[in-house]
């Protein structure tokens, strides 16, 4: 056989090498969990069957949350290319667990969002069926977003599946319908709060810092106070968020802290940046420079908080499964034991490793084109948000949150070379000569003026106006330019429908799971 069809065969087979070593990563890991549960957990003497089954499940859901959730965290600061994806994944991977061992707490809500009443629910039996079928369910609807793309809310997943399975167990008056009516608006809440964040927090950049004609000193003067409400920002997240479960605050004690941190980072950046600065030219390049440090310090605590509070979505069920076969009861806040913490963390640092760079890539590169700015204020979003919504005491989804900054820096983006565009169209109307060079020769120096200087050349134009005329040409060449698109519309709609869908499909599969689990019980 000649070597080209060789290199041909090896070509074509080394995906599917990469995809068998994925699963059976991820079944090393289930059968890892099943032989552990067994060995440690038993109830008179015999394997606890259910508990067994639950601990798989719950390894399974974790994964996932790791292969979807994470990647909010890491894909804007791997788009930018100021992590690559090695370099994300482990940053990820280690702070996910450790916020998740660290601050992710001794008891768990059995029921998130406290949706249903789990008293309606008859028997501890048809409980532990209940939350297997919505721990499933969740899982699976994860795995199938992932699949196709789609970055979607682990905690939605898990509240859709709980309501789902709850209704099944114990009727419609079991489901609090108010909760529902809250994390329903939290689907429009989240992007829209997180993409005018960070959409304001670019412009901020845009205005104080690139429009300005030395970007270098501009950015000496103003990065250094970005970098610190950056620090008040995460520092507050941190404490109120990360750490609440073995540190509760309130939110005026952690802002005060949160300002203490930023004071400290603020002396202390400043002279590196003037620094880092003196080194650079004087370009949009230099200046993104001077953001990768900040975003390697955001993914890192993002991941942090986020394995401390979402490891609940893949463990709290599980707990409250082990609860109730080990003690008999049926509780609101069940303890986790430390092997079902680690089912938790290290679920989720496979499922990121084996299937995370998927949607990294998808939030990091495939919605909009991101530099380390652009990132930078969308992390600035994810933080600021959250700390907004939990004092207002609405719900928001860090998925959500994120993937909406990405939106509203995309957009605003669009919506300024539009109106750039607008500007050179009325500079060629106003225009006093039809020498083609001059027109250009004013539209470089127009270029490289800074905004305020823009506006006057604007002024003075229209002042001293001689009307002339676009051709049709120009006139097509300009319409193009007003409808560039610097966000794919295609993933817009397809996060959006799977972000509708979420709690109603996870909600269906987790009620037929529930019939499911409950015949095959039943003696």
């Amino acid at each position: 056989m000649e070597l080209k069809n060789i290199n041909d065969i090896d070509d074509a087979t080394r995906h599917s090498r990469r995809e068998l070593f994925r699963i059976g990563t991820a079944l090393l890991f289930i059968v890892g969990i099943m032989l552990y549960t067994i060995a440690e957990n038993s109830v008179d003497g015999s394997p606890a069957t259910l508990l067994i089954i639950a601990a798989m499940i719950g390894g399974y859901m974790a994964m996932n949350i790791g292969a979807n959730d994470v990647a909010n965290n890491v894909g804007p600061a791997v788009g930018s290319r100021a992590l690559t994806m090695t370099g994300a994944i482990l940053i990820a991977a280690i702070f996910e667990a450790s916020g998740a061992l660290i601050a992710g707490g001794d008891v768990v809500s059995t029921i998130k969002k406290g949706i249903i009443d789990p008293s309606g629910v008859i028997g501890s039996d048809a409980f532990v069926w209940m939350m297997m079928a919505a721990l499933l369910a969740g899982a699976i609807w994860l795995n199938i977003a992932t699949a196709l793309g789609a970055p979607v809310s682990t905690t939605h997943s898990i509240v859709g599946g709980v309501l789902g399975a709850g209704i099944a167990a114990g009727g419609m008056g079991i489901a609090n319908w108010d909760k529902m009516g809250a994390i329903v608006a939290s689907w429009v809440i989240s992007p829209v709060l997180g993409g005018i964040i960070a959409a304001i927090f670019l412009y901020l950049i845009k205005r104080l810092i690139t429009y300005k004609a030395d970007m270098l000193d501009a950015a000496k003067k103003v990065v250094p106070y970005f970098v610190a409400v950056m620090a008040w920002a995460f520092s507050t997240y941190l404490i109120l968020k990360g750490l609440k479960k073995i540190w509760k605050v309130d939110f005026m004690t952690a802002a005060g802290l949160g300002f203490l941190v930023a004071l400290v980072i603020f002396i202390i950046v400043k002279p590196l940046i003037v620094r880092a600065a003196a080194k650079l030219i004087n370009d949009k390049d230099s200046i993104n420079s001077l953001f990768t440090l900040p975003l390697i310090f955001s993914a890192a605590l993002l991941s942090f908080a986020h394995g401390a509070n979402d490891v609940a979505n893949a463990v709290g069920p599980l707990a409250a499964i082990n609860e109730v076969i080990s003690h008999g009861n049926v509780v609101s806040k069940a303890a986790i034991p430390l092997w079902v913490m680690l089912i938790g963390a290290i679920g989720i640092a496979i499922g990121l490793a084996l299937y995370g760079p998927k949607l990294i890539k998808t939030v990091g590169s495939e919605i909009t084109e991101l530099n380390k700015m652009r990132a930078f204020c969308i992390a600035m979003a994810a933080a600021i948000t959250v700390i907004i919504a939990s004092q207002l005491g609405l719900p928001v989804s860090s998925t959500h949150i994120a993937v909406g900054g990405i939106f509203g820096v995309g957009f605003l983006r669009e919506y300024l070379k539009a109106s750039y565009a607008q500007m050179v169209e009325e500079i060629k109307h106003h225009h006093e000569s039809d020498n083609p060079e001059e027109v250009e020769a004013f539209l470089m120096e127009f270029k490289k003026a800074h905004l305020e200087q823009k506006r006057q050349m604007l002024y003075e134009l229209k002042m001293k106006s001689a009307k002339t005329h676009l051709n049709k040409k120009e006139r097509k060449q300009l319409k193009r330019v007003y409808n560039t698109e610097l966000v794919k519309r295609s993933h817009l709609y397809k996060i959006a429908a799977a972000w509708v869908i979420t709690v109603p499909v996870s909600g269906l599969m987790a009620a037929i799971l529930f019939y499911t689990i409950r015949g095959m019980m039943l003696p």
